[in-house]
């Protein structure tokens, strides 16, 4: 596995749902929060808009504890393992007593969106992305 990314995460009143907790689909955007702080601080700003970049082709997350609105949380972000074309990262929400809240693994894709197709992960970015 990778470096672990550290990112903090600041909550808004909106992401609370009626339970008092932090909602999935909040979650989910604080994940991409992760990603995109991962991918800027290994591969650079460009390439979450360049002509080559990374995509998400599938997640799959399991929530295993509330986030409440006082609760200060982080997303960690690393890569789990990768292939050829694609990566899966592995992220979890934890908060600062230490616990896992939720965990997602990421399927993401190198992209070339001139030609619209995937491509094989360049070698400048695996060297970045296993890096320890």
């Amino acid at each position: 596995m990778s470096r672990i990314i550290h990112t903090p995460i600041q909550k808004r009143f909106s992401d609370i749902d009626s339970f008092h907790h932090v909602n999935n689909v909040a979650q989910q955007m604080y994940f991409d929060v992760g990603k995109s702080d991962f991918f800027d601080q290994l591969l650079g700003r460009e390439i979450l808009f360049a002509p080559l970049r990374i995509i998400t082709a599938a997640t799959e997350t399991s929530f295993l504890a509330q986030i409440r609105l006082g609760d200060n949380i982080e997303v960690t972000t690393q890569v789990e393992r990768i292939g050829n074309k694609s990566l899966k990262l592995l992220q979890r929400i934890v908060a600062d007593d230490g616990s896992v809240r939720s965990e997602s693994r990421s399927v993401m894709v190198a992209f070339d969106f001139e030609t619209q197709q995937s491509i094989v992960i360049p070698d400048h970015w695996r060297k970045a992305l296993e890096a320890e």
